[in-house]
């Protein structure tokens, strides 16, 4: 009997156990990953009348990569431009809940008398609502269209962000083991340098990659170089501090805005499919029946503290961003459950060792329980909210309703306060660039220019190309918005305006002048005055230099083709809503796509006449017809089958819109009867009315709606109808066409034989 390693045996025992779960949870309709928790639990070896993983370690390491392929797809799913769009609501709320939940944890860890990690811990792992389950019971419900929705998906893209965030903040504290804020500030302001590096470095780099190589590119050699930019970035991540985890959130976001992106999640799906359910199946490992029972007590407070916190806190967040109670409560109930990120953590705090041992099946026990209820608390919310709303005092619901009305008010910015914001994301974004410039120059290009050229050669060329590279983005931090709309009224609007503008421009150029200096002075031994000279007056070149002013303009509008690249395609194609969608939302509408059945009695008709606005309230902004779009469509358009509407409405209309749509698109039983076909055959004899007439004259297809499939003459085979050659008597003539349409041709051929 040839020897088997135990690794194979255990990834068999799992896929089998997993595969088991998912049958089965998917027949009970519930989320595959308890499915995965489950199969792990029976393949753990707490349980003895089961076969158990025997190296639990391998297991762990694949558990692992199963982290990082869930972090990559994450990424891919979850742009960073995500988190701009999302809007002030989501903003509000998603900070709101995970701070108070956090609070929340730490009280519950406390009362209990854990140690102070478990608690702070604790309350990141109850922070984090689930996305995947969230977005599955909505799909379960048919409730997505609905515009609360929309809110909790953002509020859940934002959370995602910040748990990664959170995650870096949690292994700062536990490596360090102490919580000094100077040092959380450091780990903070290196996540956002590298963070910014990354991103702004990618966008430019990775996109034009896969566009040259993009003739190269089958699904085999585009799924390896999308994993091997993952792994890469993982490795770059961890030997800059940062967790493996979040290294393939970075590149997962980076090809999120890549053309593509789709194509990769879908070549990477399986993959993480297949590590993702190791990694939860690792998680029911973790799992020990008699530590359930021993901590039963805590289990339940927790649980009650995630739904009752979470619903809470939930419609808190959302009632701050200035939206209605109703939307609110709803927002607040569908978060109220932990999922993958809080096994994510947990898995964290384990390989740190600085968690106890009894946290980890705790907090599976409780995202169980919390899973199983969420479309419960769901449908719960708006009895809920009616019930709140009529027992509220007058007083309480006239002051809400003053605030979110207040809040739906435009505000518009002010110059000042536009000017300034761009002046700091530019400043910020290109001294980034500069310092990893500088960086990398002195750590590879300097060493190797003193050591090929003699003297003061090598500091000559190394200087001279590490300013090259500096001098465009050095430019674009002096001279960027200084042409700016803002800029130029604010210059002409006011002659007080006019110092504090010439002092922006005079703390940039210093800033250019500060890194040329140190650049300069880092290779060459001179006095600081004649250090400032030289840097003052390669600033004013690169200033006065049209060369490099176009160069800076290139790299910055091939940096922001490859950021909106997909977005502009998406749009086109209807995958994407308009960035107007969003900013509907405070009014109560929104945007939302319908796709026209080939059955439904629509199609064919004009906007004219069908009149969706007068009817059902609703307005089409855009038909698109597989790669066509038409936008703002006029009253004589037409729609065709499978055609996609995007229409603006409120939610009632929106509801009433699609069950009309349902009820034009339903089948009728006796016009399906009747439109059955049949194949059917008559002879042309004396007596017949076609006889003598060629196919055009006899009118078959016009009268009948009948279509001639073939004419035997004779002894001669079957063959097709010639237009032009009349009927001979004797032809046998075979015809296709609905059976009524038959019966009435052969029936009326026949009374002309009775009558003769």
């Amino acid at each position: 009997m040839s020897h088997l390693a135990p690794l194979i045996a255990d990834l068999a025992l799992i896929l089998i156990s997993a595969s088991l779960m998912t049958l089965l949870f998917k027949k009970l309709k519930q989320p595959l990953v308890l499915g995965y928790v489950v199969a792990g639990f029976l393949a753990s070896p707490h349980l003895s009348f089961t076969p158990s993983v025997m190296d639990t370690a391998n297991i762990q390491t694949w558990a692992d990569i199963g982290v990082i392929f869930l972090l990559f797809a994450l990424g891919l799913e979850f742009s960073f431009k995500k988190i701009v769009k999302v809007g002030g609501p989501a903003i509000i709320a998603a900070c709101t809940i995970i701070f108070c939940m956090i609070l929340v944890g730490v009280a519950v860890g406390t009362s209990f008398g854990w140690k102070r990690m478990d608690c702070i811990f604790l309350g990141g792992m109850i922070a984090m609502s689930s996305t995947t389950i969230i977005y599955k019971a909505f799909d379960d419900l048919g409730i997505l269209k609905k515009q609360f929705t929309g809110l909790v998906l953002s509020v859940l893209i934002l959370e995602d962000i910040l748990a990664i965030v959170l995650m870096v903040m949690l292994s700062t504290m536990a490596v360090s083991n102490n919580f000094e804020g100077a040092e959380m500030l450091e780990s903070v302001a290196k996540l956002l340098f590298f963070l910014i590096l990354w991103f702004v470095v990618g966008i430019y780099l990775i996109p034009e990659l896969l566009k040259r190589c993009r003739k190269l590119m089958s699904d085999e050699t585009m799924l390896i170089v999308s994993l091997g930019l993952c792994f890469g970035m993982v490795v770059i991540a961890a030997h800059t501090g940062f967790s493996a985890a979040f290294g393939a959130f970075i590149m997962g976001s980076i090809l999120a805005e890549t053309l593509e992106a789709e194509h990769i999640e879908q070549l990477v799906k399986p993959v993480k499919d297949l590590f993702g359910a190791i990694f939860f199946v690792s998680v029911g490992m973790m799992v020990d029946p008699g530590m359930i029972v021993e901590y039963a007590i805590p289990i339940l407070v927790i649980t009650l503290a995630v739904i009752v916190g979470q619903s809470l806190f939930g419609t808190l967040g959302v009632l701050l961003s200035g939206q209605p109670l109703k939307t609110a409560m709803q927002c607040g109930f569908s978060l109220t459950q932990i999922g993958e990120f809080a096994f994510i953590i947990a898995s964290l705090g384990v390989s740190l060792n600085v968690t106890s041992h009894f946290l980890y099946p705790i907090v599976v026990a409780v995202s169980v329980i919390t899973t199983f209820l969420t479309p419960y608390m769901i449908r719960l919310a708006e009895p809920a909210s009616n019930f709140v709303d009529a027992h509220m005092p007058k007083r309480w619901k006239g002051f809400l309703d003053r605030y979110t009305s207040g809040s739906r008010a435009v505000n518009h910015d002010s110059l000042w306060k536009r000017l300034i914001v761009s002046l700091v994301r530019i400043t910020v974004v290109y001294s980034i660039v500069c310092v990893a410039i500088v960086a990398v120059s002195f750590r590879f290009l300097v060493p190797l220019c003193k050591e090929g050229l003699p003297g003061v050669w090598g500091a000559l060329v190394a200087a001279f190309v590490t300013i090259l590279f500096l001098a465009p983005f050095l430019r674009a931090i002096m001279i960027k918005k200084n042409h700016s709309m803002e800029f130029v009224t604010l210059w002409n609007d006011n002659r007080g305006n006019r110092a504090p503008l010439v002092a922006t421009i005079v703390l940039r150029i210093l800033l250019a002048v500060s890194f040329v200096m140190f650049v300069i002075a880092g290779l060459f031994k001179m006095s600081v005055g004649l250090v400032f000279g030289v840097a003052l007056l390669l600033v004013i070149v690169m200033i006065l230099s049209r060369q490099l002013k176009r160069q800076s303009i290139l790299i910055e509008r091939k940096f922001f083709q490859n950021l909106r690249s997909r977005d502009i395609r998406a749009e086109y194609m209807g995958e994407k809503k308009p960035e107007y969608a969003g900013r509907l939302l405070s009014r109560d509408l929104h945007l939302a796509d319908y796709v026209v059945p080939g059955e439904s009695g629509w199609v064919g008709k004009t906007l004219a006449e069908l009149n969706f606005g007068k009817e059902y309230g609703v307005h089409v902004v855009s038909i698109l017809r597989g790669k066509k779009r038409i936008n703002i469509p006029g009253a004589m358009d037409r729609l065709f089958p499978q055609d996609k509407l995007q229409v603006i409405a409120t939610d009632e209309e929106l509801n009433r819109f699609g069950e009309e749509m349902a009820k034009v698109s339903e089948l009728d039983t006796d016009v399906v009867e009747k439109s059955e076909t049949i194949l059917r055959q008559f002879r042309i004899d004396a007596g017949s009315p076609f006889l003598g007439k060629t196919l055009k004259e006899a009118g078959i297809r016009e009268k009948y709606h009948c279509l001639i499939a073939g004419v035997e003459r004779g002894s001669d085979e079957l063959h097709a109808p010639d237009p032009h050659e009349p009927f001979a008597e004797g032809d046998v003539v075979w015809i296709v066409g609905e059976k009524a349409d038959v019966y009435k041709l052969v029936g009326e051929k026949n009374e002309d034989e009775e009558m003769e």
